[in-house]
Parts: C-alpha cells; structure tokens; sequence
C-alpha cells in the first residue's frame, strides 16, 4: 500500500525494509545490543496508521512465534506465543466450548497486537476490551530481562503495555482467559432505523439485551433519511455447531485500479441497496463467525477498492452526555466535506473498565468513518473531526491513525507521559515520534495554536 495512509496493511514494503525475524530481535534484546533508531514489534500489520511502524529504526517480525502454549479446557485459560492469530484462537477454542471473549473487526490480528492496541469489538458493554481478560504476560526488555506481568506481578508494566502499542518491551507470550460458549454460532437479528436518534434511543437496551450489538450508518443519507442505518445484534447459539465454521476467502480485488472507485456516486447507490437488502433481514438467523465479526475478511485485498493512495480512518469516541449533538456533526462536517465513507460504523461503550494505561474505549460511543485518500481536502476534513470530537470531550483512536498531531493526542491521552515512563528506551514508534516525542511542557498549547 502506498501514500500517507494504510501502508501497514500486512507486511508493507516498509516493514520489510526494516524487519527482522523475532528470534533475530529476541538475540538482540537478551544481548542487550544498541539499535540505532530503536525497535519496534510488528505483528501481521492491521493498524490503520504508524503505531506499528518504525522507520528509523528496525521491526521485529512476530508472526513466526505462533505456538499455542497450552490450554485447560477445565477453566478456559489458555497459553499462546505473542504472534498466534486470533482466528487460530477461536478455531483451537471452539470445540471446547469457548470463545474469546474480544474480537475486534478482522481475524488477521496477532495476540500481541490484540494486546498492545488493547483492541475492542462488537461486546464492549458486556466483556470490556480484549486486555481485560488477559492473566498475565512475558514481556522481555532491552537490558534483557523477561519479566512475568499480571495484576499482581510488576502490575504497573502490566497496565501499560495493555494499550502501550508496543512501547514498553517485546511481549512474548500471553495467558488469555476465554468464555464459555453455546456454540460457535451466531444468532443475527438486524433492526433498521430512520434517524440517528432512533438509534440512540434503543442502543441501550440493544446493548442489555444482547451479546453483542453494532450499528451500520448510511454516512450519504441527507434530509429525513439522514443518521438512518441498520442495527444488527447477535448472542452465541445454544446447540449449534462447535466447530469454528470457517472458510477459505473466494472473493478478491484482482488489482489496484488507478483512482479509487469508492467515490460518492457508486456509494451512495450501494448504500440504498444495502439497507434495502438488510432491512428485510429482521427474522434472526443463526451466522458463522465469519460472515458475523469479520465481513471485510470474505474479500482479499479489499483495500485496493480505495486506489493507489489508499485511506485514512477516523474513529472517535464521545460520552454519553454530547452523542446527541456531537455525533451528527461529525456526520455532517463529512458531507459538507464532500467525502464519502465506505463503512461507517457505530457502537456503544460500555463502563467495563480496561486494566490498561492508555485504552482507548470510554463510556459513550464510537464512530468509525473510512475516506480515500485525497490529499488535503481529506487531511482537513479528518483535523475537523479532531477537533469536534476533542471539544465534546471525546477521544480520537491512536491505533487507527496516520496523522494525528500531538495536541489531540494529548487532548485525548492525558495521562500519555505516565506511559512514557514506563516505556522502554530501547522502543519507538512512528507515531510516538509524531505527538507523544513532539510534547514539552509547553507543546500542547503551541502545536494548538499553529
């Protein structure tokens, strides 16, 4: 992937560039050897932005370390390298009756990466943030040391590599607690509704009555239709299948075309066909959990549908108290913008708090907007809803960033300069470089005002 945004999808160029394999940087660690530029652990390259970037100095290739370490299927603790997949998980989970409790929306994620982003899916207001049902971790740093971190065991390290994006070590292995499941099944039902306060209106019940619960907007929607979108809620089945029920992905984007073909036209017809087809789905059907928490996964390389500069994401995250009149400005600044979002996702957090230092759900709700990637008028467009979300109180995701400046990073971390104690010297990102190492005592206030 090319240009400012999405250059991590998978192993980018840039990540070859500087990679090398995890034993290689496991050797360098325990050797306690200088690298130059500092080092950075990369697990299959799923953020949408610079966390997981380093190219000053190396990467460390963690997929290779992707042994399941053990399980007990008596309590669902399971033992697992830092670079195991998460759909590996489900697969070896499922048959035992268990699930993990958190998947976010692509199973192409390692646990380490899961864990240094503190990911978070379609259940947060029941199962809090995947770092919630971590037991404990290994996590080795650059004098060498391997250090077992848990809530009880050196428990502020703990609490900041949930969420640190990989700043304060390499994390090995991990001990994950899983759920018990009726099956590996999902029971869909989609609900459609004609405003966004409709939405907001149900989302809470929705979320009470349900596992899990996530929200599609029709971003193009203007006049009455617009904030209209289509509520889709799930619980495991009971008796269904205990296999993980997957599937080899059929459908591909052979090629990049030369422009993006997302533009606002093709949208907003797909959009309309889309709701229409949703719409008719109320009778709940039992899903597998593909098609149910991964739906972009059945289409390899749908990245290349943005073109060759590929996209930016923009999520937020606002409080309860300003959704009302936060989230449809954020609509809104889009539209006035011109821009047209892909996907446009939104859900409801709840008050499970994460053992991490700098997770980013809070109480409120998330929005999650998609834009190809056309230069300046997208990069102003995306500075507008930082400063929405940040004047309503709210946050913007650090890990689906590529352009983020250091003042609404602090804005939405205040409490970044505890990681950074915390963080080892030996480690840095491309995106701790652009805001975190940007910020003095001062900086805030300067970056602001420039």
């Amino acid at each position: 992937m090319t240009g400012h945004a999405y250059r991590s999808f998978g192993l980018a160029r840039r990540g070859r560039e500087n990679g090398l394999p995890a034993p290689d940087a496991v050797a360098l660690l325990e050797k306690g050897a200088v690298m130059p530029g500092g080092l950075l652990a990369y697990g299959n390259g799923r953020s949408y932005g610079d966390s997981c970037l380093n190219d000053a100095g190396m990467l460390a290739d963690m997929r290779g370390m992707d042994r399941i370490l053990g399980f007990d299927p008596a309590t669902g603790i399971i033992e697992v390298e830092a670079g195991v997949m998460l759909w590996d998980l489900v697969a070896r989970a499922a048959v035992h009756g268990y699930f993990p409790p958190v998947l976010p929306g692509t199973r192409f994620v390692t646990v380490g990466g899961a864990i240094a982003n503190d990911v978070h899916g379609k259940n947060h207001h029941r199962r809090g943030t995947f770092g919630c049902h971590v037991e404990e971790l290994v996590l080795l740093r650059s004098d060498g040391r391997r250090l077992t971190c848990s809530a009880t065991d050196n428990p502020e390290l703990f609490s900041a590599t949930i969420g640190g994006m990989g700043l304060t070590g390499l994390i090995l292995s991990a001990k994950l607690k899983l759920m018990p499941v009726g099956s590996a099944g999902i029971v869909q039902t989609v609900r459609p509704f004609p405003a966004l306060d409709a939405y907001l209106d149900m989302a809470e019940q929705a979320d009470a009555d349900n596992e899990y619960a996530v929200a599609w907007i029709d971003q193009l929607a203007t006049g009455r239709k617009a904030g209209r979108g289509l509520l889709i809620t799930g619980n495991h089945a009971e008796g269904g299948p205990v296999q993980a029920l997957g599937a080899n992905t059929r459908l591909s984007v052979p090629f990049q075309p030369p422009v993006t073909v997302l533009g606002r036209p093709f949208l907003t017809i797909f959009n309309e066909a889309y709701f229409q087809a949703k719409r008719r789905q109320a009778t709940p059907r039992t899903v597998g959990p593909l098609g149910f928490f991964f739906p972009l996964d059945g289409a390899r390389h749908w990245n290349r549908l943005y073109g060759p500069d590929g996209l930016f994401q923009h999520q937020s995250v606002i409080s309860f108290e300003t959704a009302r009149t936060a989230l449809p400005a954020l609509l809104e600044a889009t539209r006035e913008a011109g821009q047209a979002s892909f996907l446009t996702v939104l859900k409801r957090f709840g008050r499970v708090a994460s053992p991490g230092l700098l997770s980013f759900p809070r109480p409120g709700y998330t929005l999650t907007l998609d834009f190809p990637n056309r230069g300046r008028a997208t990069l102003d467009l995306l500075a507008r809803l930082d400063r929405i979300t940040v004047d309503a109180g709210g946050a913007v995701n650090p890990y689906k960033d590529a352009r983020m400046n250091a003042a609404t990073f602090e804005a939405s971390f205040p409490h970044w300069r505890r990681l950074e104690r915390l963080r080892d010297p030996a480690f840095l990102s491309d995106f701790w470089r652009r805001t975190a190492m940007a910020l003095d005592d001062g900086g805030a206030a300067r970056l602001a005002a420039e």
